[in-house]
């Protein structure tokens, strides 16, 4: 989606992590929200890299979602170059250790480099992760969130009611 409005950053350091992070823009388009997607790589592009997070507050953006597998440098060395929030989605890559090397990389920041980081292959949680973030300062964005877990909320209960009749 291109637009003025765009306000979260959806990268990652593979087009191969697409399969996963399309799961943040899915649910950012069924909440409305404006976002770009693009691949940054930490290890191959690193002057990339540090230009989209030094530009990114400029641009508009205000919130980044980094999704990275194996070594997983993307989402902490983006957070140590800007002041906006950012979610690390771990990848299970193809040489992934079971994704515990892209869990813990991301996870484990040192102090003063916060990223706020979701389960294996969870691009959905840090899309609605994002879209809460906004949500604190737009109130159309805070009911169509509320609704859309109050949807989640009833698909459980439908769910029971069925088990629970047969």
């Amino acid at each position: 989606m291109a637009s003025e409005a765009i306000k979260v950053g959806i990268i990652m350091g593979s087009k191969s992590d697409l399969g996963v992070m399309q799961d943040a823009a899915d649910v950012l388009k069924e909440l409305k929200v404006q976002f770009e997607i693009t691949v940054v790589s930490a290890h191959r592009t690193p002057e990339r890299m540090f230009e989209y997070a030094r530009t990114a507050s400029d641009r508009g953006l205000k919130v980044i979602i980094a999704g990275a597998g194996g070594a997983a440098h993307l989402p902490g060395m983006v957070a140590s170059i800007t002041q906006l929030p950012v979610i690390g989605v771990p990848v299970k890559s193809s040489n992934s250790i079971d994704g515990w090397d892209s869990i813990l990389s991301i996870l484990q920041m040192p102090n003063g480099i916060p990223v706020a980081t979701v389960a294996l292959n969870a691009a959905k949680n840090a899309g609605i992760l994002a879209a809460q973030i906004l949500g604190t300062s737009d109130s159309a964005l805070s009911q169509r969130l509320m609704d859309y877990k109050e949807e989640l909320k009833r698909k459980v209960e439908e769910s029971a009611r069925e088990m629970e009749s047969n």
